[in-house]
């Protein structure tokens, strides 16, 4: 079972959530050369995005990538690479390395074949996975909708192509086996139409019907839900 840490507000999740991931990064870069940090995109890890950019650490040591990505060039304005550039990669975390997802390919499945191989080359397990959750149950890109996500919950590739029928614009998501190969999953969730999708993911039915239980139910990396009112 997930461990579940709940909060009262965004401002307390955010605070602790900061040092969870600063305290698993130390970690890392005190027994290797690099750490590896993969990040959700969305509104909602903005703040913690801001937090973390303040914290003293071996940013330069430090290689953040994505756990999902819309196939949008950096200047649209829902890609997650800007976001992430716009408020994580400033201040005292100026310093560390991105690795982008969208690389200029004309299709997102092109795009996947050619991330799977930069992303070889990073450090494994990585240090930590930050997830969000949508209200369907989705984490990363992986829809319940999509076409693909039989392919993303087994295969042994670290990326594939994602079109889902009710989310705009075609995607590139880690696989689950990406998104397990990591020392720690942070799941960061708010409200009460989160808490009650969690609560149903971690009861009765299908991985298919809610992705997120492909994370809750696997006893290989520890998971930690923050959750906040």
């Amino acid at each position: 079972m997930p461990a579940l840490l709940e909060f009262a507000d965004a401002t307390t999740l955010t605070a602790a959530l900061c040092h969870h991931v600063v305290h698993r990064l130390k970690e890392d870069l005190a027994r290797q050369d690099r750490a590896v940090l993969v990040v959700s995109g969305g509104k909602s890890p903005v703040p913690l995005f801001k937090a973390l950019a303040q914290q003293p650490l071996a940013w330069d040591r430090v290689v953040i990538t994505l756990a999902d990505e819309r196939w949008v060039p950096p200047e649209h304005a829902d890609s997650n690479e800007a976001l992430v550039r716009a408020h994580l990669l400033k201040h005292q975390a100026v310093g560390a390395r991105l690795l982008p997802f969208w690389n200029g390919d004309p299709t997102p499945e092109t795009g996947a074949a050619a991330l799977g191989a930069e992303l070889a080359t990073l450090p494994r397990p990585f240090s930590q996975v930050i997830l969000g959750m949508g209200e369907d149950g989705h984490v990363a890109s992986l829809f319940p909708d999509a076409a693909e996500l039989a392919d993303g919950l087994r295969t042994a590739a670290p990326a594939l192509a994602v079109r889902p029928t009710h989310a705009p614009h075609p995607r590139v998501s880690l696989s689950l086996a990406a998104l397990l190969d990591s020392r720690d999953i942070a799941l960061m969730l708010s409200g009460p139409a989160k808490r009650r999708v969690l609560e149903r993911a971690l009861g009765a039915g299908t991985v298919e019907e809610l992705p997120v239980r492909a994370i809750l139910r696997q006893t290989v990396t520890p998971v930690s839900v923050f959750w906040a009112a």
